[in-house]
């Protein structure tokens, strides 16, 4: 946008913070259910336990990553004969989400970005066009770009796109 701290940095810590719970929170309910509480009332052991709690994360990792970047982890760690996919590694799958997680960031910030080069470009041709080259484009478009995205209900958006990706 143009802004160097607007919003601040631990406002979107924050939001990205309880998103994650947001998201998160049917996954940690499985695990509590199916491995911590039954591992505080004795009826399973730590192995087990800890078994059952991977078993939601791997489950939430695969249904979200590609598969083109987890066969990228499985041709690397030497893996390829893997058929079934519960059987793939926790190791292997979790760079494949990450990576696959950034580059749906990466698609997002471009997305972002598209229309905010626009409103520059137009106000840069306009102020070449009056004869303003010693003025900065960028104090001229901030006010655009902001009135853009408050009008266009930005965080209402950002935040649709961002949790329909989990659905």
């Amino acid at each position: 946008m143009g802004t160097n701290q607007s919003p601040p940095n631990p406002v979107i810590i924050s939001l990205a913070l309880f998103m994650t719970i947001y998201v998160m929170s049917p996954t940690w309910s499985r695990i509590y259910s199916e491995a911590i509480e039954p591992y505080n009332k004795g009826t399973i052991d730590q192995t087990v336990a800890l078994d059952k709690a991977v078993t939601p994360f791997r489950d939430f990792m695969l249904t979200y990553t590609r598969e083109k970047d987890l066969a990228l982890f499985l041709e690397f760690a030497k893996l390829k004969d893997v058929t079934d996919i519960k059987k793939v590694p926790i190791w292997v799958i979790v760079p494949a989400f990450m990576i696959s997680e950034l580059k749906t960031a990466f698609q997002i910030g471009f997305l972002l970005f598209i229309p905010f080069v626009v409103v520059d470009l137009i106000v840069s041709n306009i102020l070449l066009s009056l004869g303003m080259f010693m003025l900065s484009p960028v104090m001229i478009s901030l006010p655009f770009k902001i009135l853009l995205f408050v009008l266009t209900d930005g965080w209402n958006l950002i935040i649709r796109g961002l949790l329909s990706g989990y659905q």
